[in-house]
């Protein structure tokens, strides 16, 4: 249920708009949940907003503006991009509307410098140029916006009951025997390898290590031996 304000309805334009859509939630928000969180119409939206998916693309800038950096400790670069790429990969997974809104390309700029200028800051403190670090920030960002999407799909799986391994047998049923033996010796034995996102992300930052001159090997060692941490931390939580 939508909370309805009380008092005097705020003053109206896209900003109060967006903030509301923001507050409710992006997988969840609709003209009439915003209008009856500001108190007002729907057609009285229809003044400051074009319809739903304009809409909807104010929510996911709102949702984008307020994600949250990872706290600058003094960490390792690698270890401050890998925080980083967990909390997109969290953040679409959570959310698969923000998901789509960002692969549709419905992001305003304007609503996301901020974000990376903060990001590039970080890096630059670190040691990084600006371009490199607006080029790391990218190589992260969209690999872990393609680990958001395979989990979103192994869940859908999940729920569906329909796991991704009777997809291929479709397909090879369909083919000729001798096709596609590479992937049918591969799935003889069970389903298809997981592809952990910490191996990915693992080794996109490697890559990053080794074109800046950085031994890509302390790199490895020094993620693996955090992520180790991480999970021993989260075993002696449960």
């Amino acid at each position: 249920m939508v909370e309805r304000r009380v008092g005097r309805p705020p003053r109206m334009d896209r900003a109060t708009i967006a903030r509301a859509a923001g507050e409710i939630g992006i997988d969840q928000v609709s003209l009439r949940s915003v209008a009856e969180r500001l108190g007002v119409s729907v057609p009285g939206l229809y003044h400051y907003v074009r319809g739903r998916d304009d809409l909807l693309r104010l929510a996911a800038e709102e949702s984008a503006a307020m994600i949250a950096l990872p706290i600058d400790r003094g960490q390792h670069w690698s270890l401050w991009l890998l925080e980083w790429a967990d909390v997109i990969r969290r953040t679409f997974v959570e959310s698969p509307a923000l998901l789509a809104q960002v692969m549709s390309g419905a992001f305003g700029l304007d609503r996301m410098v901020d974000a990376l200028e903060a990001v590039i800051a970080a890096l630059v403190r670190r040691g990084f140029g600006a371009c490199e670090a607006f080029e790391a920030y990218i190589l992260v960002t969209q690999c872990a916006m393609g680990a958001a999407v395979i989990e979103s799909r192994h869940r859908e799986s999940d729920v569906s009951n329909h796991p991704v391994a009777l997809d291929y047998q479709r397909v090879f049923a369909q083919r000729d025997p001798s096709d596609l033996g590479h992937l049918r010796a591969m799935l003889a034995d069970g389903p298809p390898p997981a592809s952990r996102p910490t191996d990915q992300f693992t080794t996109v930052l490697a890559g990053i290590a080794a074109r800046r001159g950085d031994d890509w090997r302390d790199i490895v060692t020094q993620l693996d031996q955090h992520l180790q941490l991480h999970q021993h931390l989260q075993h002696l939580q449960e």
